[in-house]
């Protein structure tokens, strides 16, 4: 009797790198393990989307349409070549309007996607209707999600199969076509049992002819459990990864699963262990260079009581090491139960996960609510769509006073619609304006990157790659990486690579390109009394007023960028500013002073 076929996808080149490098690997580094895969008979690829698109114009100076299309070559025409997708996120960590919605799908099926798998992180199923109709009218195939955690112990109300199933159900009343259903944990810490329970509720609930998955994580340690669960329960597929890309905060390792299924009923994609060596010994010379985080490579214990993707985890360790805030990790960990469950329960997924993460961050740098996250504050108040419960009324209203926005239970695609900024004639103007082509591509890019994008396009994006030759993982011998240092006043980025690797040092200021130079800091009569400080390192994104202002206690002077989240600096008490002592785009550390008033 023949074994049963399981389809397995190969994460590596896109999840697989995300939770391990967070997305920044050079395309003419992999691309030989990209062949080596094909020549070891794997023919399903997750090679972009979610993550790896914005890293690429962030940090790689590389086009990812170009890698799409190269990558493409590579396995020839019959490969399944496989995106994520963030629902009306698409690949933004903001929602898209309905044009850019279409155009997301329009140019990823034109630079060779097969299939896309598209989740909501809230399980708002009204969320996925309208982009699983792009994917579909774009002639891809639609893989929809149902995206899937355990909740931190002592908490109860959604993420269980009842949920799952309810999810299940409302997406087929709402009639939305899917070639495929996954079910994806990001975090890892979906139990095994549950995970039986929920592949089996989904196959009795849709008959035996729909293709099922499961996409989990290794973070939690209960990944190769989980995926042993899901087959039987009758999944018809699951995702692995390849090292030096796998286990810890990734995929488990395609030769840890082919191990496992020794003895079963199970066919792991017709692949052939030898080849699979011959693969994996490939990769593991193309990414030699490479620093690989520590945490990437272990199982936490802490995972399952915050639930932190692997995805998230090493972007968000790799922002804290360039910021010198590394040693506060453990803190902000141990904080994401109460965010978590004081915010709705929506799944840590990009972008709700870095939600959680924001909000921890700032309850440990800053005190506990001191501050909103902006994108939490917006998710509680319902502009990201209706969360699995309700959020807590007190944090709905102190999110509401903090932002200056009301609750809403409008639709967030009208409220897209609405701002100009999303809208492919204000980008297309954008582009004009800046002498810069006016492609289909081209206004994605800048759209979905902003001035990053725009940066990219002119050729002024920094390249920030942990990179070089001889790079080794020895705890406090190791350099490399991006620093601040600070000369005579004056703050330069620095990129440090061990070897020979390229290294860059660049004044700040000419370094970031996300905002317009201003006047050097000016002072009125010197400065004041009244010292304003840095809490955190992070970078000046805009200052609010100039000396001789004067302002009430409590109103912004600047706004600062940390963690991929915005930090009011404000006034203490009612004055006048009498000294801005830094400028736009640059960086600071923690305690420097900022400005002086009296």
């Amino acid at each position: 009797m023949a074994k049963k076929y399981i389809d397995v996808m190969d994460t590596t080149f896109r999840d697989g790198f995300q939770s391990v490098f967070g997305g920044r690997v050079l395309m003419d580094d992999f691309f030989p393990a990209v062949e080596a895969a094909k020549n070891a008979g794997i023919n399903h690829f997750e090679f972009g989307g979610g993550a790896r698109f914005q890293s690429l114009f962030f940090y790689l100076q590389e086009n990812a349409f170009d890698m799409m299309d190269k990558f493409r070559e590579i396995v020839g025409p019959e490969a399944n070549l496989q995106t994520l997708s963030r629902g009306i996120n698409t690949v933004m960590l903001d929602t898209g309007s309905r044009e850019l919605i279409d155009l997301h799908a329009k140019l990823f099926k034109k630079h060779g996607t097969t299939t896309i798998r598209n989740f909501d992180a809230l399980n708002d199923v009204d969320n996925l209707a309208y982009s699983a109709e792009c994917i579909k009218r774009h002639g891809l195939n639609h893989e929809a999600v149902i995206t899937m955690m355990d909740l931190p112990p002592g908490c109860k109300g959604a993420h269980d199969v009842t949920f799952y199933e309810k999810t299940l159900r409302n997406m087929l009343d709402a009639g939305i076509t899917f070639d495929s259903l996954c079910f994806k944990d990001a975090s890892g810490t979906a139990n095994p049992n549950k995970v039986y329970e929920t592949i089996s509720m989904a196959r009795k609930l849709l008959g035996e002819e729909v293709h099922l998955r499961l996409h989990t994580h290794e973070t939690a340690g209960v990944s190769v459990a989980s995926y042993l669960a899901a087959l039987e329960a009758g999944a018809n597929g699951i995702d692995m990864a390849a090292s030096p890309v796998s286990g810890g905060t990734s995929q488990p390792d395609i030769l840890t699963m082919l191990h496992a299924v020794k003895g079963t009923n199970y066919n792991l994609g017709d692949l052939e262990l030898v080849k699979i060596l011959k693969y994996e010994e490939r990769l593991q010379e193309c990414l030699a260079e490479y620093m690989i985080p520590p945490e990437a490579t272990q199982v936490s214990p802490l995972i399952p009581f915050s639930p932190m993707p692997g995805g998230a985890l090493t972007a968000n360790t790799q922002m804290m090491r360039d910021a010198d805030t590394l040693d506060k990790f453990d803190e902000v960990i141990l904080a994401m139960k109460e965010v978590v469950e004081r915010g709705g329960y929506g799944t840590s997924v990009t972008p709700v996960s870095q939600f959680y993460w924001q909000q921890a961050y700032a309850n440990v740098m800053f005190g506990d609510w001191k501050q909103i996250a902006p994108g939490y504050g917006r998710m509680v108040l319902g502009y990201f769509g209706k969360t699995p419960v309700e959020p807590d009324p007190e944090i709905v209203k102190l999110a509401s006073e903090k932002l200056k926005l009301e609750p809403t239970t409008e639709n967030p695609l009208d409220f897209a619609d609405k701002e100009v900024t999303k809208s492919i004639a204000y980008w297309t103007k954008v582009l004009e304006d800046e002498e810069l082509e006016a492609t289909e591509e081209n206004i994605f890019i800048a759209a979905s990157c902003d001035q990053k994008g725009i940066a990219f396009l002119k050729g002024d994006g920094p390249l920030m790659v942990r990179k070089g030759k001889n790079n080794q993982n020895c705890g406090d011998e190791e350099m490399s990486g991006s620093y601040t240092v600070v000369v005579d006043g004056k703050s330069y980025s620095v990129q440090v690579a061990e070897g020979d690797a390229e290294i860059s040092v660049a004044p700040v200021a000419a370094a970031t390109t996300t905002a317009a130079p201003v006047a050097a800091p000016a002072a009125t009569g010197g400065k004041g009394s009244i010292e304003i400080n840095s809490q955190t390192p992070g970078n000046v994104w805009k200052i609010l007023k100039v000396a001789g202002d004067t302002v009430n206690e409590g109103e912004q002077i600047m706004i600062l960028e940390a963690m991929k989240m915005e930090i009011d600096i404000v006034a203490e008490k009612a004055g006048v500013i009498k000294s801005i002592e830094v400028n736009t785009n640059d960086a600071v550390i923690d305690g420097q002073l900022l400005a002086t008033m009296e």
